[in-house]
């Protein structure tokens, strides 16, 4: 759409229709401490030589992975994307799409957002799924606010665990502080949740329980016995996973989950500066008419033939404000799309070579980094690609100098935890070759 900004003689145009004099007397209902006074603080205008010249010199000072060797993660992982990925989803039927509104001029996305809908499901093994949500932080404040509307806004609490990641649990928070829901920390021993000690907790007024596996440190958790203590206690079992660890470890509902989330971005979409991204939300049957979002089902149509139907919308926008179950305005579909498509790429079978890939290429990273005098694991129990290291020199140390290398070697905890300033959170993907992770282990051990 083009932009012509008006000129004098528009205005004055506009102005004597409307039976106005000037700019001013138009706005003079605002009161004058509250409108802006003077000129606005920006740069003046550039022509477009300047203009491209400008981004230019702005676009070389982004740093990328293409020539850095990178572990990082935390939520945001590097995996290699196949080339069909970018191609389908950047097709103008899909990426200037708006909201499938009208079936009858929308089945190409409608179908689209029903197949995804449907590896969700394959991937986590539960009955529904929507049509993805934000991310994985709000997914799981969504989540969370599921698990309290199904106990009819009774029970006033939701167990975490501490190893919950520190930005899920900012978010989850903001959702919450207004509904007067408390979040309580699980007891938790050696980085995983404690479950003798949870199991003599009193649980009558806890809604859902929060099983984050691999938890923030990339350990496992004991998700069977924590799920099985959360339904003892009449709480909803609210399973936070990592999609990529679902291709080889067991899925949530063998483990009896009633609902699962979980951040999408591994699934075809770039790091790029952590987003945009998707959320995924799948559960059982019985939550379909509180769910989130929409939901997009199959039907026929007057001729039998196959269509499909945007079937569940729960939204504020379409029905009573107070029958919501969420105000989550859209969902993330061109993302989601994006992972529709990569894990069609991979197929079953590739998708528990890509998951093997990440455990053992991690194991074997981690076996090598503890080798290193004056390096340890931070914690000795199971984790899938993901696993702390104490450093015997300051995280932040570390890490700037194998920068300089063009190594970003992990996350330093301290950015999250002011006393664990000696700590790196580490990331393998399929990405890193054993040279990769061969020139990480002399890098430190030449500190």
């Amino acid at each position: 759409m083009a932009y012509i900004p008006h000129t004098n003689e528009d205005i004055q145009q506009m102005l004597q229709i409307i039976g106005k004099k000037s700019i001013e007397e138009l706005f003079q209902e605002i009161p004058s401490q509250v409108r802006m006074q003077g000129e606005y603080n920006i740069p003046t205008s550039m022509s477009e030589p300047e203009l491209l010249r400008h981004l230019q010199q702005l676009a070389q000072k982004n740093q990328d992975l293409d020539h850095k060797t990178s572990f990082l993660g935390a939520g945001i992982y590097e995996h290699f994307i196949p080339v069909l990925v970018d191609y389908l989803s950047g097709r103008g039927e899909f990426s200037t799409a708006y909201t499938p509104y009208q079936p009858e001029t929308s089945q190409g996305n409608l179908q689209a957002i029903f197949e995804y809908q449907t590896v969700i499901c394959e991937l986590t093994g539960m009955d529904i799924a929507n049509a993805s949500m934000y991310d994985g932080h709000t997914a799981l404040a969504e989540a969370v606010l599921l698990a309290y509307s199904h106990h009819r806004q009774k029970r006033t609490q939701i167990l975490v665990p501490k190893s919950l990641h520190p930005e899920y649990r900012q978010v989850l928070a903001t959702y919450l502080q207004n509904i007067h829901v408390e979040i309580v920390e699980m007891p938790e021993k050696d980085g995983l949740v404690d479950v003798a000690k949870l199991a003599s907790l009193a649980l009558d007024q806890v809604a859902g329980v929060v099983i984050a596996s691999p938890n923030f440190y990339g350990l496992l958790e004991d998700c069977q016995s924590i799920a099985k203590i959360a339904h003892e206690k009449g709480c909803v079992a609210l399973a936070l996973v990592n999609c990529v660890a679902l291709g080889i470890l067991a899925t949530p509902r063998s483990y009896d989950a009633d609902i699962v989330v979980g951040e999408g971005q591994q699934l075809g979409v770039p790091a790029s500066y952590g987003g945009p991204a998707f959320g995924f939300m799948a559960a059982k049957e019985e939550f379909l008419r509180k769910m989130p979002g929409r939901i997009v089902g199959q039907t026929v149509d007057g001729n039998g033939n196959r269509g499909f139907v945007l079937t569940i919308q729960t939204r504020e926008q379409h029905i009573k404000r107070e029958k919501a179950t969420s105000n989550i305005c859209s969902n993330q579909a061109l993302m989601a799309l994006r992972g529709l498509i990569y894990l069609t790429c991979l197929g079953k079978k590739g998708f528990r070579e890509l998951a093997n890939q990440c455990l053992q290429k991690a194991h074997y990273l981690a076996k090598a980094i503890a080798q290193i005098p004056g390096f340890k694991l931070t914690y000795a129990s199971p984790f899938f690609n993901e696993f702390v290291i104490t450093c015997p020199k300051p995280a932040s140390e570390v890490l700037q100098k194998l920068a300089k290398q063009n190594i970003y070697a992990g996350v330093g905890l301290s950015q999250w935890f002011a006393d664990r300033d000696h700590e790196i959170l580490v990331a393998v993907t399929e990405c890193r070759t054993k040279a990769d992770m061969d020139q990480l282990v002399e890098s430190l051990r030449s500190l």
